[in-house]
């Protein structure tokens, strides 16, 4: 019998009639306009044309990109766009698919996530709730809607990662089925290992060793079935590197381990390393918005459970609550102890924010009122800098849909810190989140498609095409356009170095060069040989400085050596 206080269980009352209505909107979205985009450079085009390559040479052992060997990361993620070009055809439309899978299945992952960490997981209507706040704070987050649309890598180590993380907490919390959650947690990590390469056991592993250590369960380590695990994740893994081995020996494994993955965290090696040891501060509240705002309600709210008499303590929900901290405290401390400092290292924190979001939310967390009338406030103040930074660069930049974007969120965000301010948060939160996933509507539908005239790639792509003759050589010099592979669908002589171009552009043969057009006036003199500037094209400038100084847009350079 249901008690009086307590209304029957149901999906579809107020307000989780509308969160479900705001999720179905967000997360259809991902899957909208998949082809509107030309490729962006330059994560993407390496997982649009390397599964092309394993195609065309029937190879899905060595990947190729640009017709050499790209053996920098495991296969799996070219395994799965394989897939989906064998089904449905090569086409870039058709890579984004499995990225916005991907992206959906994350929000999914929150979603469950957040209903483990609801305090009273008697009160169902109040966990499915915790469950939709969480899935909504991630499906509303335009850097998750863009990652999903353009960076394959990172949206499924962050999914494998997070699943990892689920499967965990679900052995946790039902250890009656613990051999069945583990079994599924190795079989993520696994994936993931298979995806990004030992991150993917090495971050959890360390996330799982303090939980344990900070609740002094550490001998429970032997129930974790680890050498079962270890032969899940072996079998998973090993087939690939022993085809690998089999063909070349250790140089691709060992140049993977040691210069991919340790290379990297020691010494920065190919990756900027300027950024000082609280970048990642900035980036667990940017990518992790609007719910990072949250935590602090939600730390309140896992302490007052700490506090509390035993006899009331939710037990299984605040070890999930701070499960979920520790998860994104290890993950972002080890990589501000790296040399290399990338915002997407930490991505696999953001289902675990979302989640304790949506729980503090939930629970009318203390603070939790505040916390909300600060992200509304946020988002208002983001559309007045939109507004501001475009409207002052219209000259420059011709981007159709800035006005409804920046009208849209500020609007909303003084609607939601209204509602705030008089104590009805809840609803306030409800017109943030609705006024988040129309900005991210107009996002796809107005002003991405605008930005394709600043990707010179298609078009000089369209301008060399019926130009090239077998023979002719396509040279890049310092400019990281590699969606050109795809497009011409031939080799191009990429190199960085200044006398290396050179000798390209002295040889008999036709070459086209492209760089920059500011490279072309320092090296012109010092070619050699009569060359011609034959196109040229203007590049979006994303640095927000150039932006508002309103700084000419860079421009790519086309030349030749043959300039009939």
């Amino acid at each position: 019998m249901v008690s009086a206080d307590r209304k029957p269980f149901s999906i579809f009352h107020f307000p989780s009639s509308i969160q479900a209505v705001l999720l179905a909107a967000a997360l259809s979205l991902f899957f909208v306009d998949l082809g509107g985009s030309a490729i962006w450079d330059a994560n993407e085009a390496f997982y649009v044309e390397t599964p092309r390559e394993m195609i065309e040479r029937g190879d899905y052992v060595f990947p190729t990109f640009n017709y050499e060997p790209r053996v920098n990361k495991p296969v799996l993620s070219y395994w799965i766009v394989a897939g989906f070009y064998k089904v449905f055809g090569v086409s870039v439309a058709v890579q984004r698919i499995p990225i916005a899978i991907g992206g959906v299945l994350l929000v999914v992952i929150a979603f469950f996530l957040g209903r483990l960490a609801y305090p009273d997981q008697a009160d169902r209507e109040t966990v499915m709730k915790a469950g939709l706040w969480a899935a909504l704070g991630l499906a509303v987050s335009p850097r998750l809607l863009m990652f999903s649309r353009r960076i394959f890598i990172d949206i499924y180590i962050t999914l494998f990662m997070a699943a990892t993380l689920l499967f965990f907490a679900l052995a946790e919390r039902y250890p009656e089925r613990r051999r069945l959650f583990l079994a599924l947690m190795y079989v993520s990590v696994g994936l993931g290992v298979l995806t990004k390469g030992p991150v993917a056991v090495a971050l959890p592993g360390l996330a799982f060793l303090i939980y344990l250590v900070v609740h002094r369960e550490l001998r429970r380590v032997r129930q974790m079935m680890i050498p079962a695990g270890i032969a899940i994740v072996l079998a998973i893994v090993v087939p690939w590197y022993a085809a690998l081995y089999q063909r070349d020996g250790w140089t691709h494994i060992t140049s993977f381990f040691v210069g991919e993955n340790l290379g990297r965290f020691s010494d920065g090696i190919g990756v900027d390393t300027d950024r000082g040891p609280f970048f990642y501060l900035g980036v667990l509240f940017s990518d992790g918005f609007p719910w990072a705002f949250m935590l602090f309600s939600a730390a309140t709210l896992w302490w007052q459970q700490h506090r509390a008499p035993r006899s009331t303590q939710h037990s299984a929900p605040r070890k999930i609550q701070g499960l979920l901290f520790i998860w994104i405290l290890a993950i972002t401390l080890f990589f501000s102890f790296s040399a290399s400092k990338q915002d997407l290292y930490i991505y696999p924190v953001m289902p675990a924010i979302a989640a304790l979001g949506g729980v503090a939310i939930a629970a009318n967390a203390r603070g939790a009122r505040w916390c909300a009338g600060l992200v509304a406030a946020l988002f208002a103040i983001v559309g007045v800098g939109i507004l501001y930074v475009f409207q002052r660069s219209a000259n420059v930049y011709e981007l159709e849909g800035i006005v409804p974007v920046a009208a849209v969120a500020i609007l909303g965000g003084l609607a939601a810190l209204g509602l705030a301010v008089i104590g009805r948060w809840h609803k306030g939160l409800l017109a943030f989140l609705a006024a988040g996933v129309l900005v991210n509507w107009i996002l796809v539908l107005r002003v991405l498609p605008s930005f394709e005239k600043y990707k010179p790639v298609p078009q000089i792509a369209a301008f060399l095409e019926p130009r090239l003759q077998p023979g002719d050589v396509v040279s890049h010099y310092s400019v990281a356009l590699p969606s050109m592979v795809y497009y011409l669908r031939r080799h191009l002589d990429v190199t960085y170095d200044r006398d290396t171009f050179l000798r390209i552009m002295q040889q008999p043969a036709r070459v086209y060069g492209v760089l920059w057009t500011e490279e072309y006036e320092r090296l012109r003199n010092d070619i050699g040989v009569p060359t011609c500037a034959i196109y040229r094209t203007p590049a979006f400038n994303i640095k927000l400085g150039a932006i508002i100084k309103q700084e000419r847009l860079p421009e790519v350079l086309v030349i030749t050596n043959r300039c009939e």
